[in-house]
């Protein structure tokens, strides 16, 4: 890792796993409520993250903070930036299925230089410092070889809405099949599915709304891994970017063509 972020990624590392220790010790029993309609929130997501501002904060006092939970905002224009999603794949945890995680991102002048994602269930931690690779508990990982879409693995999410958005993306499902793909995902973390793209276990991801949080970390590590991420339109994805595909950057553009077709009006950029 670089020599000039070394205090940040061991404070994301050291955080995330008191966050996973925490969820994991709340598994099975936490209190849940719904922040909004299917989506839902437990006193773990709070816990988790309470604990990780705090020891960012300890350590970067000046720095700013944007997180999921409890309003906890920053502006994203902030020089010195942390994104925090304490506990992503909350109803996946609610309901006791063993796949999510905690994410945490470090972002200077609007650029995201460190990542963290950490598996409690598995035990897996991903990083990345930009230039520097990216790593799975301390091994470096790459995307995958899948030289089309043909040989993909897809991996996509459904946003809380069961309107619009949910239609376009079970349009451009049946468009990848049409397209012969091997297969599609759902597993419900976003910042887990990007870091699966990372190491090659996904070949390509796409979803049409997500928050900051959900995918900050995320694109750090495929970027060090060797893939590709853009918005729907294929430009570069920023701190204020909603909609996203990424893929193994063998067959983007393919891989485009279908996901990020407009023909429902919408607008995920």
């Amino acid at each position: 890792m670089s020599a000039d972020f070394d205090k940040q990624i061991q404070v994301a590392e050291e955080a995330a796993r008191q966050a996973g220790q925490i969820v994991l010790e709340k598994k099975g029993n936490a209190a849940i409520s719904e922040k909004a309609e299917s989506n839902l929130v437990t006193d773990a997501d709070i816990a988790a993250q309470d604990a990780i501002i705090e020891m960012i904060g300890r350590q970067f006092p000046e720095h700013g903070i944007i997180a999921e939970e409890k309003d906890f905002r920053a502006n994203s224009s902030s020089h010195n930036l942390w994104i925090i999603d304490p506990l992503d794949g909350t109803n996946n945890f609610a309901h006791d299925i063993p796949h999510f995680s905690i994410s945490i991102a470090y972002a200077c002048s609007g650029q995201i230089l460190v990542a963290t994602v950490y598996d409690p269930m598995r035990d897996e931690m991903f990083t990345a410092c930009r230039g520097k690779g990216a790593f799975l508990n301390n091994a470096p990982i790459r995307v995958s070889q899948a030289s089309s879409l043909q040989e993909a693995i897809v991996a996509t999410g459904f946003y809380y809405d069961r309107g619009k958005i949910m239609r376009k993306t079970l349009n451009s499902i049946e468009r990848l099949f049409e397209a012969n793909i091997h297969g599609i995902r759902r597993f419900g973390s976003a910042a887990l599915d990007l870091c699966w793209v990372a190491c090659g276990r996904f070949d390509a991801f796409f979803e049409y709304k997500l928050s900051l949080w959900d995918f900050a970390a995320g694109i750090l590590i495929i970027e060090e891994a060797g893939g590709c991420c853009t918005n729907l339109k294929g430009e570069p994805l920023d701190l204020n970017s909603t909609g996203l595909a990424v893929s193994n950057n063998k067959f983007h553009r393919d891989f485009l063509a279908i996901v990020g077709r407009q023909d429902t009006g919408l607008r995920f950029f």
